[in-house]
């Protein structure tokens, strides 16, 4: 029987790549690709989604999904986020427009194929980005899960991390402290 969370979440990707919208997979399921597994019932998705592709994205989900084409629009012009809905399962979709910052536009340049499930391939962010963005959620709202994904990471590819990416960007983006702090711990 097939996890319904692989099959809403891989028929979003069927969508995206049919399309042909720019994407790549953040938050907690980049992070069981990297690190360990942990639940989760939603999917964050940063997409570089143009206004002219907004009526046939939409035009992809039947009834069972919450779609809001409006918000869709609202988003796309202030690069804010919007989110689809599986009702059936309660599975949720957080899409997040590309934003023009610098970060960003390197985050995105990043992004890599990995395995999704047995028999699919996605498109991630880094797990580099993915360290950055929830340090910064941490930042925000001191949630314990986002410095458990980050730990995950580390015990996992640790290795394979291009720490002096991380270093460079954590001074940026203001959250070198918290780095330091989890590098210490390593």
């Amino acid at each position: 029987m097939s996890n319904p969370q692989n099959v809403v979440f891989g028929y979003v990707i069927q969508v995206l790549e049919k399309l042909n919208i720019p994407y790549m997979i953040g938050g907690s399921v980049a992070a069981i690709v990297y690190g360990e597994p942990r639940l989760t019932l939603d999917m964050d998705v940063v997409i570089d989604l143009k206004e002219t592709q907004a009526k046939d994205f939409v035009g992809q989900f039947g009834p069972e999904y919450y779609v809001n084409f409006e918000s869709i629009i609202e988003a796309i012009k202030n690069k804010g986020h919007f989110n689809i809905i599986q009702s059936e399962e309660g599975l949720k979709v957080d899409f997040y427009v590309l934003p023009d910052d610098e970060f960003s536009k390197s985050e995105f340049s990043r992004r890599r194929e990995e395995a999704f499930d047995a028999t699919r391939r996605a498109v991630f962010v880094s797990p580099e980005d993915i360290i950055l963005k929830k340090l910064e959620w941490y930042k925000m709202g001191q949630s314990q899960k986002h410095l458990d994904d980050i730990r995950g990471i580390l015990a996992v590819s640790a290795a394979k991390l291009d720490i002096s990416y991380i270093d460079s960007w954590s001074q940026k983006l203001g959250i070198v402290d918290l780095w330091q702090d989890l590098k210490k711990k390593l």
